[in-house]
């Protein structure tokens, strides 16, 4: 399941990532949340705190993600992907390549550095 993170910087759309997740989480609760942020500060700064295990997403959770690359990908700014996966956190030095903004890891312990990068591009020292 993906729920909206909430209390997060106004121009941050944040995700975490629980148990199973589906297509049907991406098309209710990621999409609309997104399109709302960049109608708004016509760029995409993202979170997404990955809390389960990758197995836990089907085929069509995958494919959805990818979708939301495509859809918005010249609006990208910053992504932050929370996780503790070694596979996951290669996977998106990959992805920050090919695609527009900046896309960084953090483990899941630094939710605040993730937020406050995501939403400034700097991190707070702890």
């Amino acid at each position: 399941m993906i729920t909206i993170i909430p209390d997060v910087p106004e121009n941050v759309a944040a995700f975490k990532a629980t148990g199973q997740v589906s297509a049907e989480d991406f098309e209710n609760w990621v999409f609309p949340h997104v399109e709302a942020k960049v109608s708004v500060f016509e760029e995409l700064n993202y979170l997404f705190y990955l809390d389960t295990d990758l197995d836990q997403f089907t085929a069509g959770a995958w494919f959805q993600d990818f979708l939301l690359g495509l859809q918005n990908i010249t609006k990208w700014n910053r992504a932050a992907i929370l996780t503790d996966e070694e596979s996951v956190q290669n996977f998106t030095a990959i992805f920050s390549v090919i695609m527009p903004g900046e896309f960084r890891f953090f483990p899941t312990e630094d939710l605040e550095n993730a937020l406050f990068w995501c939403a400034n591009g700097d991190e707070v020292n702890d």
